[in-house]
């Protein structure tokens, strides 16, 4: 491996090897690394036809002052080599993978009665370290695995034989609750213990089927030897393990392993989706962004992030399939683009993962506010609406086979929920189950108020329920004079339609619409909002009849002991004391003698 370095003008000095290139500013700063199947080449293609490059390129071109170089043996080892580089000194033109998150491992350590727990600190020296995992959830369900299965000590005390000999420990909890097996007491040797740790280690690499065959053909020669308790310890064990399995994303006992990498890319950024598999199941999947910075194409966007993710996930898999042709020449590596099978559904689903958090980021970028936006101006056009319905107001009404009516009106402010506007309606001027005068008086009541307060008036009214609830809503707003000034609407469940006024034919909104989903959420909030109410009304005027029954008790004395006690039930249950002190030992005497005489 050689490394020189050369002006921008002595450029065609470079070898006709495979090798990476670095760029150095005018300040001697290196500014971009580079991997080349032939270095002559790669380099000329910046310094020839600088016409061609784009702005960015052309811009990096000319703050260029010295190339390095370092020769390397073949292509696949100038793009391991670039990886490093770039990892290590992050020059500013380079592809950035945006992913700044340190990953959780789990480590099994060097020491006496090893143990494994996790960590984010990499400290070669302490043991063997298993991971990265993408997520802490992905490695708390392995280590949960483990510590199932295995008896695997938690404690840092120092386990030295000596110390033990010494008899310097007493056993804990751990152990009393069946968690350890006590080595600190010399309860159990150390070749036993790492036994365990053995059949841990191959779980923690992936290999289910080497723990699995262990307990297995120990649960078969317990069973052999009757000892069929311990048969049935092992045989749980391979049930755990079984469960587990199952949790995984098994796609194939004939996919083997290998890495499954897709890319979507627009003018800016790249996102590339990452899936690890390991004996025909998904063990891994991560997803990054990539910023472009010198306008490159996808084969490189890819191999970048590719390189860095089996560096960062220890992959050592032979084989890779992707949705982008790439022309590596590595001998113990095979990137292809699968045409049938399971593969290629394999990269159908990587590239789903990547279009979405493609999606995701799109949406991000522009704040969430943009988002709701975008859902405010498809209902605005849907319900071919002048303003943007930025407040929404929705009404329901609510009783049982007519009895205590009541009302109400929930308030969305920029597409989400304003709790603090919500508002609950006890029915005053209707009598009897009558929907429509309900709906009528409520509407009424609402704005009026609001015209009154000199309020803001919503954006747009939502009427649940259909043609006969609409009707009288409508005549409402021409009674208070607002009639045509707020647009109102009707949605009817059975069809999810949407009513207009005066117009006898209703509007169907696509099904899978985002616009309808908000007003299908907003009609389910009105309604759970007045289902709530209307039971705590019914539960408050059951326990008040109840009460005001008793000859002495009074609507205000009941109001008394529903606040205080909740339930009917409760003051039955409660102390004379309690009640004396509440109310007043006459009216607790009558409370106390009615109860008796009911319970008589």
């Amino acid at each position: 491996m050689l490394a020189t370095s050369y002006t921008p003008e002595e450029y065609n000095q470079l070898p006709d090897q495979p090798g990476v290139y670095k760029y150095y500013n005018a300040e001697n700063t290196l500014i971009y690394v580079g991997k080349a199947k032939s270095l002559r080449k790669r380099v000329a293609s910046y310094f020839v036809k600088s016409a061609g490059l784009n702005a960015k390129t052309r811009r990096m071109v000319r703050e260029v002052k010295k190339i390095e170089f370092t020769i390397v043996n073949s292509e696949f080892d100038a793009l391991l080599l670039e990886n490093n580089l770039i990892k290590k000194t992050q020059p500013r033109y380079n592809i950035l993978l945006k992913d700044d998150k340190t990953y959780p491992y789990l480590l099994l350590t060097k020491e006496h009665f090893p143990r494994i727990f996790p960590t984010r600190r990499v400290i070669p020296s302490r043991g063997t370290y298993y991971g990265p995992f993408a997520s802490v959830k992905a490695m708390n369900n392995v280590l949960d695995l483990i510590r199932s299965i295995f008896t695997i000590r938690t404690c840092k005390l120092d386990l030295h034989p000596r110390k033990i000999a010494e008899q310097k420990y007493k056993v804990c909890l751990e152990f009393h609750i069946g968690n350890c097996l006590g080595p600190c007491e010399a309860l159990i040797g150390e070749p036993e213990y790492l036994k365990d740790i053995e059949q841990a280690k191959h779980i923690l690499k992936g290999n289910l089927g080497i723990p699995k065959s262990f307990f297995k053909t120990k649960m078969q020669e317990a069973a052999e030897n009757l000892h069929y308790e311990r048969a049935q310890r092992y045989k749980d064990k391979l049930d755990l393990l079984e469960k587990y399995q199952a949790k995984s994303l098994v796609t194939s006992p004939t996919v083997s392993n290998l890495d499954v990498a897709a890319l979507v890319s627009d003018e800016k950024h790249a996102y590339v989706n990452y899936l690890r598999i390991k004996n025909g199941a998904i063990i891994l999947t991560k997803t990054v962004e990539l910023k472009k910075k010198l306008d490159e194409p996808d084969e490189e966007l890819l191999l970048t992030a590719l390189v860095r993710l089996r560096d960062q996930f220890q992959s050592e898999a032979k084989e890779i399939i992707s949705n982008i042709e790439v022309n590596l020449e590595a001998e113990i590596l095979a990137i292809t683009i699968p045409k049938i099978g399971d593969k290629k559904r394999l990269v159908e689903l990587s590239l789903k993962n990547a279009l979405y958090y493609k999606k995701e980021k799109a949406l991000a970028a522009g704040d969430v506010k943009d988002k709701k936006d975008r859902i405010l101006r498809q209902l605005q056009a849907d319900l071919s609406l002048k303003d943007l319905p930025d407040h929404i107001e929705c009404f329901d009404n609510s009783n049982i086979q007519g009895t205590h009516p009541v009302a109400s009106m929930v308030c969305f402010l920029n597409g989400k929920p304003a709790n603090k506007e919500y508002r609950h309606y006890h029915i005053k001027t209707v009598e009897g189950p009558n929907d429509f005068a309900s709906m009528t008086e409520v509407v009424g009541r609402r704005y009026k108020r609001l015209i009154d307060e000199e309020q803001p008036l919503p954006k747009l009214i939502v009427i649940d329920g259909g043609k006969g609830q609409l009707s009288s809503s409508v005549e409402a707003l021409k009674q208070l004079g607002i009639y045509g000034k707020i647009p109102i609407i009707g949605i009817a469940k059975r069809l999810e339609e949407i009513y207009f006024p005066d117009d006898p034919f209703p509007l169907h909104i696509d099904k899978k619409s985002e616009s309808l989903r908000l007003l299908q959420r907003i009609r389910d909030e009105a309604h759970r909002f007045a289902i709530t109410f209307h039971r705590d009304v019914r539960s408050k005027n059951a326990f008040g009849t109840q009460l005001t029954d008793i000859k002495g008790i009074g609507q205000e004395t009941a109001d008394r002991l529903l606040k205080h006690f909740k339930s009917y039930k409760k003051i039955m249950e409660a102390d004379p004391k309690e009640l004396i002190e509440l109310v007043g030992k006459s009216k607790a005497e009558k409370i106390l003698a009615a109860i008796k005489e009911k319970s008589g």
